[in-house]
């Protein structure tokens, strides 16, 4: 049995970032809990702070230390007596992080998160913590995560790290080299999660479809995980994040086409469609076999959702090569897309190249991008008027009696929401919805 402390310490987890730290946060938040310190939502109720932070690009990285310092004020005008900075900003800037914000009291890195009531208990006794060790943690040795209460929906990490070694991305600095899960491990997790009322599970990984190979004897295991996960009472809908194009397999497709729990939903990134510039990104493939892939899975899977996102800015990013982007976009049609604009990162091999171009530059491509995909994303919504959709519902609005909910064919946070009326049953049930009316992302419909 675990042992409990004596003092209820008020602890808030505060997560920036990328999905990823949401399910690091939630194994935090399930070792506090059980070392019997209270969780609470508002950092300003809190005895002890935890910033999760994101180091990926300059704009994060910028969040990551504002968050920090407006935290760090609550020492003055809360009850603060602990401020502890974990994730991706530490694992590469503990240094800096600890000489220039006096405030914080402990470090976590990406590897080491797992020590977080040791380090809870160091930094309330007045010892200045600093556990920052190798990147590579095992997420074999963890199971249970403690989801807020109210969740529905729940990502589940099946690889971490990333060995593709794209020249503008500084993951494997952060997180390590690719390695997997077991099948078993992450179907072990799903029940977990199921048994405290999640019905949609989101796999993520730096290089979703890759999984498997480094544990497998090189085979790709995607197919069989997703296979497995059908098999789990509970779970409504199987998402899938970050598909690297190079490794989409016709079984893959095949998989999307026939599993009933995986949405029909393809978050792919494939970030220009250049070839010089996805050469000098060391992306595989060429813009025919990205229309390929594209035009296959449209093929066998008609009614997918295709999420992709794309840098402008590149260094050496011609005006004819954007130009053509914008042709790409218009052609392919996707049905969400997440566009960045170039980010210089240190100690990556882009961060080296010539002609690097002007953030002005870059902003003024990535609002034109955004504007096309604005009007392809509400002819693509338009659509669904009429027709009849499966939806998750999330949340009541409580204005007008309307309920909030998504469709297989939007992941939470980042895609679209459907309005939906005439309902009075309980929140976290999948429910057929006619949908009456179509905007540029969001829906609104009836229940039936």
């Amino acid at each position: 049995m675990t042992e409990k402390v004596t003092s209820r310490e008020k602890v808030a987890i505060v997560t920036l970032g990328c999905e990823k730290n949401l399910v690091d946060s939630d194994m935090m938040a399930h070792l506090i809990d059980e070392k019997g310190y209270e969780l609470v939502d508002n950092p300003e109720e809190a005895t002890v702070v935890i910033v999760n932070t994101c180091g990926f690009i300059d704009a994060a990285k910028e969040e990551s230390v504002n968050k920090i310092l407006d935290m760090a004020e609550l020492k003055e005008t809360g009850k603060l007596k602990s401020l502890i900075v974990s994730g991706c900003l530490t694992q590469r800037y503990k240094d800096d992080i600890l000489n220039e914000i006096p405030e914080v009291d402990g470090v976590v890195g990406t590897g080491d998160f797992m020590s977080i009531t040791k380090v809870i208990e160091d930094t309330l006794i007045g010892t200045r913590t600093a556990m920052i060790g190798n990147p590579v943690f095992n997420y074999e040795q963890v199971i249970k995560r403690k989801v807020k209460e109210g969740t529905y929906s729940a990502y589940i990490k099946i690889a971490e790290g990333c060995d593709n070694a794209c020249t503008f991305c500084s993951i494997p600095i952060m997180r390590g080299g690719f390695r997997s899960r077991t099948i078993e491990s992450i179907v072990e997790e799903a029940k977990h999660l199921a048994s405290q009322g999640i019905v949609e599970i989101s796999l993520i990984a730096q290089d979703s479809t890759n999984y498997g190979t480094d544990l497998y004897d090189g085979k790709m295991m995607l197919p069989t995980l997703l296979h497995e996960l059908e098999k789990v009472e509970g779970i409504e809908w199987i998402r899938l994040h970050y598909a690297y194009p190079g490794f989409f397999s016709d079984e893959l497709i095949e998989e999307f086409a026939t599993n009933k729990k995986v949405c029909k939903y393809i978050d792919m990134p494939l970030q220009h469609s250049s070839d010089a510039i996805l050469k000098r990104m060391r992306r595989p493939g060429r813009q025919r076999d990205i229309r390929e892939l594209v035009g296959k899975i449209r093929a066998q899977v008609p009614d997918v959702a295709l999420r992709t996102s794309l840098i402008v800015g590149f260094p050496g990013e011609t005006e004819e090569e954007f130009e053509a982007l914008c042709e790409f976009i218009k052609d392919i049609r996707f049905d969400r897309l997440g566009v960045f604009t170039y980010s210089n990162e240190d100690d990556t091999p882009a961060s080296r190249l010539p002609d690097q171009i002007d953030d002005d530059v870059k902003e003024k491509r990535a609002n034109i991008l955004m504007e096309i995909q604005r009007e392809i994303a509400a002819e693509r919504n338009g659509r669904f008027v009429g027709q009849v959709l499966p939806v998750l519902i999330e949340r009541y609005e409580g204005r007008n009696d309307i309920y909030v909910a998504r469709t297989q064919y939007d992941a939470p946070e980042i895609d679209g929401e459907v309005f939906v009326t005439g309902y009075k049953g309980e929140l976290g049930k999948v429910v057929n919805v006619k949908i009456t009316h179509s905007y540029e992302y969001d829906l609104a419909g009836e229940v039936v």
